[in-house]
């Protein structure tokens, strides 16, 4: 084992001594109580900060953090200490990726790498980890000496949904290999030193913090949560020197296994340091090393289908064909039939298949489906999906839902051969795969001729949108007689559950209470089970004992009460994938409302990223509450503080999307007209003496309510 020890120690060390150089010279030149930082996070240097809890917020904080790195160099022969100098590297490539952020400096601005990865992009990430959409991380690093290899590689993780990071020469390699890279498309080019390397690794300890409530200075606690909790692992290619072996040790220590292409003999360590030389099993073996089980799905279509391509962007120069609400009739509907009624696997194109030489057609989806179990509730859940399938289509794009829809499909996609049959495939497939507990036939028609598309939209799409709608309106936490736990996050956040009601949806923003009551039919051991209202303790914070039962049960007693209506009264927990955050602002007496993509400062002094940092992993914190976009307009939004009311700031953006709903609530409920007007955003102001000012012009209603606290 010496050697692969003295390897990890001269890495150490090299990175060490290079580390010590550059914060002595930084400091220097700027001066030790200059500010530094990463961008867009609130967890300063992530790794330093979960593992010793140190808040490395100025130059003069460098010191001692070399200190302890070096301190974790021991030169023992021992793989337990040398894998502790491999985290000493990691700390070191840490110190010095953000010293190329000193001064405001954007040291990725020319690179075709990232580098460092916000920590809204991690938290969007939390969603498609826990549902298995994105079911692994990879992390691939160097460079290939026959760069098909890599490419093969990288576009076989891509085709199974895997998040992959690149690092080094990997990333021309696989440009040039055609392989189709951005955080959208999941193939993440880092950057080319090794030491961005860091970057991938920062996104796995920030998991530990945002979701894992793993608290600062735990390292013990953040090592078990890596390990567990986070399916990540690396493959090198080509050669590797002992800064490379060095930083592998460190992922080694983070749980995470090192698969290379060179053979290490006896200096390979089974299940953590393997070699495989033959890389058509690289991606086999790498996923086997961290029981990562892919669910494939082989689809009669001509083109890959996959959730990494959900995020592919097809701009007009590269466009075939568009379908679009802009310019003709489109609409998404799922019918339940009678069994006699529809023909199974029956697909039908009444209008062109995209052979037309038009650009721009029409394009109503139709899907009919009958089953035993099947229920008109489950119309609309289906629905949803055809957004994700279609976008899972190399070489398509789909935007919107109902009758306002843009799909775009690539001449890539095209001269492969992809037309609406394949189309009608993926839905036939997908709706059977996924629905067939309540799904035994379905069968898909497209309208593309304007005048039938037209007709089918305005006399059968458009009175089933209204009908579901007004039941919809109608359906309130009195009328029924369950809500729904969902515990899909507990995978990464083991003390959250959720509670779904009719008007209080999944704080992720993508589970109603439709979706879980469908989800309960489809599985009933899975992780949307019905909580019976049962003992109300208390209407106005929406306490019932039943709840309060099923959360024990569903978190393992690490939250015992929990409201549903309440921001200062056992909240519900929050697993770190939000969209929203609504936080106390004391001075108004008043809440303020943080979307996700908000990069600003608001009226509290704290961004989106610190006001999340007080609430996430299951914790409760009373006067933080994560949720999602659409609860913001419910009537029981923040109900026992006074509902919507309380609310006195949020982005523009965020105001704009859910100004005509909250405009409607607010007129009911309080009989004000433009509600939204009254409420500031950063347009307006961004600290706490502008806002009060802005809301006493607006004669705010928060002005007259009883303090908060």
């Amino acid at each position: 084992m010496s050697v692969l020890t003295d390897l990890i120690y001269g890495g150490s060390h090299a990175v060490a001594g290079l580390t010590e150089g550059a914060v002595n010279d930084a400091i220097a030149k700027f001066g030790a109580d200059k500010a530094i930082a990463f961008p867009d996070t609130a967890y300063f240097f992530p790794t330093i900060y979960a593992a010793t809890g140190v808040k490395v917020a100025k130059l003069g904080d460098l010191p001692a953090c070399v200190g302890v790195l070096k301190s974790l160099i021991t030169d023992q022969e021992d793989l337990g200490q040398a894998l502790n100098a491999g985290l000493a590297t990691a700390v070191g490539a840490e110190i010095l990726e953000g010293l190329k952020y000193l001064d405001g400096a954007d040291p990725y601005a020319n690179e075709t790498g990232i580098g460092f990865v916000p920590d809204p992009v991690i938290r969007s990430l939390g969603v498609p980890l826990v549902t298995g959409d994105i079911p692994g991380v990879a992390v691939v690093l160097g460079k290939a000496d026959n760069a098909a290899d890599v490419v093969s590689v990288v576009k076989d993780y891509q085709s199974k949904g895997i998040l992959t990071f690149l690092i080094g020469g990997v990333i021309d390699q696989c440009a040039e290999g055609g392989v189709k890279m951005g955080l959208e498309l999941r193939v993440v080019p880092l950057g080319h030193d090794v030491t961005a390397v860091i970057h991938a690794v920062t996104v796995a300890i920030r998991a530990a913090l945002i979701f894992g409530n793993v608290q600062p200075g735990d390292l013990p606690g953040l090592l078990k949560y890596t390990k567990e909790r986070v399916p990540a692992f690396v493959n090198t290619f080509g050669a590797i020197d002992n800064v490379v072996v060095s930083a592998g040790a460190g992922a080694i220590a983070l749980g995470f296994p090192v698969v290379v292409d060179i053979d290490l003999g006896e200096n390979q360590v089974p299940g953590a340091l393997e070699s495989v030389l033959d890389h058509s099993l690289t991606v086999k073996h790498s996923l086997e090393l961290r029981n990562i089980k892919i669910k494939t799905k082989e689809l009669p279509i001509p083109v890959a289908f996959a959730a990494a391509f959900e995020g592919e962007i097809i701009r007009k120069a590269d466009m075939h064909t568009e379908y679009w609400s802009g310019k003709n009739a489109t609409a998404e509907l799922v019918l339940m039939r009678d069994p006699s009624e529809i023909e199974d696997h029956k697909i039908t194109i009444l209008g062109d298949d995209m052979d037309g030489g038009e650009k721009n057609y029409a394009l109503c989806t139709f899907i009919e489906v009958a089953g035993a179990k099947m229920q008109a509730d489950f119309e609309s859940v289906i629905e949803r999906k055809i957004h994700a399938w279609f976008n899972y289509m190399e070489g398509v794009m789909h935007t919107g839902q109902r009758n306002q829809v843009r799909v775009r499909v690539s001449n890539d996609a095209f001269a492969k051969g992809l037309r609406l049959k394949h189309f009608g495939e993926v839905l036939y497939h997908m709706i059977m795969d996924e629905f067939d507990a309540v799904v035994d036939k379905c069968q898909v028609t497209f309208y593309t001729e304007e005048a039938a598309a037209e007709k089918f939209r305005d006399e059968v799409a458009m009175p089933r949108y209204n009908e579901r709608d007004d039941r919809l309106l109608s359906m309130t936490d009195e009328s029924v007689d369950r809500f729904y736990t969902c515990i899909l996050c507990q995978s990464f956040a083991p003390a959250h559950c959720c509670v779904v009601t009719p008007e209080r949806l999944g704080l992720c923003g993508a589970v109603s209470w439709l979706d879980a009551k469908a989800t309960n039919e489809l599985n009933p051991q899975g992780p949307c089970q019905p909580i019976f209202k049962e003992g109300c303790l208390d209407e106005r914070t929406g306490r019932y004992e039943s709840v309060n039962k099923m959360i024990q049960e569903a978190t393992h007693g690490a939250v015992e009460n929990v409201t549903l209506y309440s921001i200062l009264e056992d909240p519900m927990t929050s697993c770190g994938c939000f969209e929203c955050i609504c936080g106390i602002e004391p001075v108004s007496n008043g809440f303020i409302v943080v979307n996700r993509e908000y990069k600003g400062m608001t009226p509290v002094g704290m961004t989106f990223g610190e006001l999340a940092s007080c609430t996430g992993g299951g914790v409760q914190t009373p006067g933080y509450m994560g949720h999602g976009r659409h609860f913001i307009s419910s009537k029981k939004f923040i109900a026992a503080e006074g509902g919507i009311e309380r609310i006195v700031w949020m982005p523009k953006e965020l105001k704009d999307d859910v100004a005509e709903r909250l405009n409607r609530t607010a007129k009911e409920l309080y009989g004000i007209d433009n509600f939204t007007d009254m409420i500031a955003d950063e347009t307006i102001c961004e600290d706490c003496e502008a806002l009060m000012d802005f809301l006493t012009e607006k004669n705010h209603p928060v002005l007259g309510l009883e303090p908060l606290m």
